[in-house]
């Protein structure tokens, strides 16, 4: 990067975040009151609610997870994230915002009160602070990070060196802790407007500059990185323009090779339906996996939902919420696209950020000091099978069985048989390294960033992907302090008044107390999340989401649709769900899928979160058919907000359906 691009880059992310503080501060919201300071006065029209919600959402953990997935073996799948959020989303604001809005709450647990009561409330503010601060909060810190430190490696400002992870993540942290901490929600809403815009352009120009890299890379670099059953040649590669020859690295000759299990390389990453035994998003979770996190998501978690709880009105909301659902069609195709891209024109750049997280388990076992056993990943063990091979043979040394490892065995056998020491290692407590890995899937995107933006274009991409950073950590860090204050807080401190209501203005000193405490464990949280046990970024957000969505949105819409369900349905639902997908992971899975009661070699994560989605929407028919309420729970009314519905946002719903349905045609 020049002079020229740091100084334009460091420009424009002062300038936004200027920006944002000055619109929180122009008189028109009274950012000293409560209603103003965490739902910017409840006055947010269509088009900040619609750029505020994709910014809060799309990150770094897109950018740097859901590319890294789709440069691993999931290709085109991991964007059913993406378009289901899309239809997702015209559900969220026809049947989730008006019930929402219509009570006025200011959070999610707060709704919980009034349907299922105070202990209700309290365990859904608990848990969802805890997993927003610990999970996505230091997620998107990390990721924002590791964007960071590989493209600038050498790079040091103001004595800081760029190139170091923490580095990064207290820059970050500190950047989206001021203008939240100063402006709340509206400075959210208003730097989100400019950097939602930026981001969508900069992922453009990236995806425009990997295709005409594409076009010009030697055929018979290229042809190493297509997938296994793909019947393409050189000579096709060499004769095909950058469109047809993404196609023949990725899906084959035709379009014959079909999507099929094992890691990179295995088999058609064009497709959205992947084999039932797939790892993470197999074709079962279409069914019902997939909806469960995008429901709670979209409809229920309290750092999206607050954008459209700060809603002008009803109508206002919708337009809002359905032209986000637009926006949502785009993001594959800057950033999933982009991700299968960096695989085939970087591979060996993947494959050295790997060989520098493995070094240090290397070093250690090359100098007879590693006390541990040693985990690998399959592709490991195919790209470096003499190595993988004397590891086995010291793990199985570790364990008592001393056997030495011919280093030409078969890779896929010297995992099976490491895996296998492993599981051994565990059951009798010897200690296990970090997981060694063929490539680093996380660093596509950086690695795309880095070798493809030229003086000129850099510091708009680079402040577009910070921006997004930024945007959706202080969206996180907003709405977090607003559960601790308006849940917590507020109610602790009623009880010490005497039962007084606490002065908006002290509640609002409280949420910034909140702000500054919540960035300073998330970014002590964030380095660590970089070691190769976590198995990707994206992966460890959606898996530890499954411990509250299910059970959230079991009991939300059970309490939708059923008046007279029990109040204590409410904190026994997310309870148990808890309980439950903790044991699904830890041993019950496992245990399920070694009777032969499961269809694939594990329960994914998805299938996990619909098997407690069911089982607590069970539990709350049988609990209420026993002993329903004498009553139905009559909810509070807001009469300030205009509940008239949009009829522009109903077509503009239908057309989304319509054009995220031909899509999935399309990459069937």
């Amino acid at each position: 990067m020049s002079t020229l691009d740091l100084i334009l880059f460091v420009v424009a992310v002062v300038g936004v975040i200027s920006l944002g503080i000055w619109k929180s501060q122009d008189g028109t919201t009274d950012e000293k009151t409560a209603s103003g300071y965490f739902l910017a006065g409840r006055g947010l029209t269509w088009w900040l609610v619609g750029f505020s919600l994709i910014a809060a959402n799309i990150s770094t953990e897109q950018f740097v997870g859901m590319s890294g997935k789709a440069a691993d073996w999931l290709g085109m799948a991991i964007a059913s994230y993406e378009w289901m959020a899309a239809i997702t989303l015209v559900v969220v604001a026809f049947v989730f915002l008006p019930k929402l809005l219509k009570t006025g709450i200011y959070t999610i647990p707060e709704f919980l009160e009034y349907r299922y009561g105070v202990l209700s409330r309290t365990v859904m503010a608990v848990a969802t602070m805890v997993i927003l601060v610990g999970v996505p909060t230091a997620s998107v810190i990390f990721s924002g990070a590791k964007v960071i430190s590989v493209f600038f490696q050498d790079t040091s400002l103001f004595g800081l060196p760029l190139g170091n992870i923490t580095v990064g993540c207290w820059i970050i942290g500190i950047c989206a802790a001021v203008y939240v901490f100063i402006g709340g929600l509206k400075a959210c809403a208003w730097t989100d407007l400019v950097w939602g815009t930026a981001l969508i352009l900069g992922g453009a120009i990236v995806m425009v500059l990997a295709f005409n890299t594409l076009s010009s890379k030697p055929a018979e670099e290229l042809f190493q990185t297509k997938v296994a059953n793909s019947s393409a040649t050189v000579e096709d590669i060499a004769n095909a323009g950058a469109w047809e020859r993404f196609i023949l690295l990725n899906d084959g000759k035709d379009s014959e090779a079909i999507a099929v299990d094992g890691p990179n390389a295995s088999g058609g990453k064009m497709h959205m339906v992947r084999p039932k035994t797939d790892a993470e998003i197999p074709w079962t979770v279409l069914i019902l996996g997939l909806w469960i996190p995008n429901f709670f998501y979209w409809g229920l978690n309290q750092y999206i939902v607050q954008r459209s709880l700060g809603s002008k009105s009803l109508a206002e909301g919708q337009k809002g919420v359905v032209f986000a659902a637009a926006l949502k069609i785009i993001i594959p195709f800057v950033v999933v696209i982009p991700g299968m891209l960096a695989f085939n024109l970087f591979s060996g750049d993947l494959r050295n950020q790997a060989d520098i997280k493995n070094q240090s388990v290397i070093q250690a076992l090359d100098n007879g000091s590693l006390e541990s056993v040693i985990p690998f990943s399959v592709e490991f063990a195919r790209l470096s099978s003499e190595k993988a091979s004397e590891i086995l043979t010291h793990n199985l040394a570790k364990i008592g069985e001393a056997e030495i490892v011919l280093p030409y065995a078969n890779p896929d056998e010297l995992f099976a048989a490491n895996a296998e020491a492993i599981r051994k290692a565990t059951a009798n407590k010897i200690p296990v390294s970090t997981r060694l890995i063929g490539y680093d899937y996380d660093a596509a995107f950086p690695t795309l960033l880095r070798n493809l933006l030229k003086p000129g274009t850099s510091w708009f991409v680079l402040a577009a992907i910070f921006g997004a950073v930024v945007s959706s950590l202080a969206s996180m860090l907003n709405s977090a302090s607003t559960i601790a204050t308006m849940d917590i807080g507020a109610k602790i401190t009623k009880f010490f008044n005497g039962g007084k209501e606490p002065e908006s203005s002290f509640l609002v000193g409280m949420g910034r107390v909140f702000v500054v405490v919540f960035v300073l464990i998330a970014c002590l949280i964030a380095p660590k999340l970089g070691r190769p046990e976590f198995g990707g970024i994206f992966t460890f957000i959606q898996e530890f989401q499954g411990f509250i969505s299910p059970g959230v949105l079991a009991v939300f819409i059970f309490g939708f649709l059923v008046p007279r369900a029990p109040r204590y349905l409410g904190w026994l639902g997310i309870v148990l769900n808890a309980v439950l997908y903790g044991s699904l992971k830890l041993f019950l899975g496992a245990w399920i899928v070694k009777q032969g009661w499961w269809f694939a070699p594990e329960i994914s994560f998805l299938d996990r979160m619909g098997i407690c989605f069911l089982t607590v929407m069970a539990l709350c028919a049988i609990l209420t058919k026993v002993n329903p309420l004498p009553a139905p729970i009559t909810m509070p009314v807001n009469p300030a907000m205009s509940m008239e519905s949009s009829k522009s946002a109903k077509w503009g719903g239908i057309a989304v359906v319509i054009v995220t349905l031909i899509l999935y045609v399309i990459f069937w």
